[in-house]
């Protein structure tokens, strides 16, 4: 049995799910729609930890999580700012989908140890 990640790093023992740093900050992030304060938890994780990366894997998931810190946070002020004029609601609910689905996408490839395919996106 192969007791190493994709790219080297070890693999979660006995198949369960890896709280690694990567990990970790998604969780903050995703469950910051409930609490509302984890995000920033999870950004200055992300600032902190980035220091640290001991694999290159783990870089782009600390670029990838402060981009999509970013990406959230402009654009909640951008859609609160324009819900004077109703749009705002639209550009929220697609930054709270844009912020979900980055998220989720790097805690898939956290727990494989897979580096994001394009951190510095702007997108997904």
């Amino acid at each position: 049995m192969n007791d190493t990640g994709t790219n080297g790093g070890p693999a979660p023992a006995g198949g369960g799910f890896d709280f690694n740093h990567s990990t970790i900050i998604s969780l903050c992030y995703l469950a910051s729609f409930i609490t509302g304060i984890s995000g920033l938890v999870g950004i200055v994780l992300a600032y902190v930890w980035r220091k640290d990366a001991a694999a290159s894997w783990e870089a782009s998931h600390y670029a990838y999580h402060i981009r999509t810190f970013w990406i959230g946070f402009i654009g909640s002020i951008i859609g609160g700012v324009l819900m004077i004029v109703l749009v705002g609601f639209l550009i929220l609910l697609a930054v709270a989908v844009l912020v979900v689905v980055r998220s989720v996408l790097a805690l898939l490839a956290a727990q494989k140890h897979e580096p994001m395919p394009n951190p510095d996106s702007w997108t997904i």
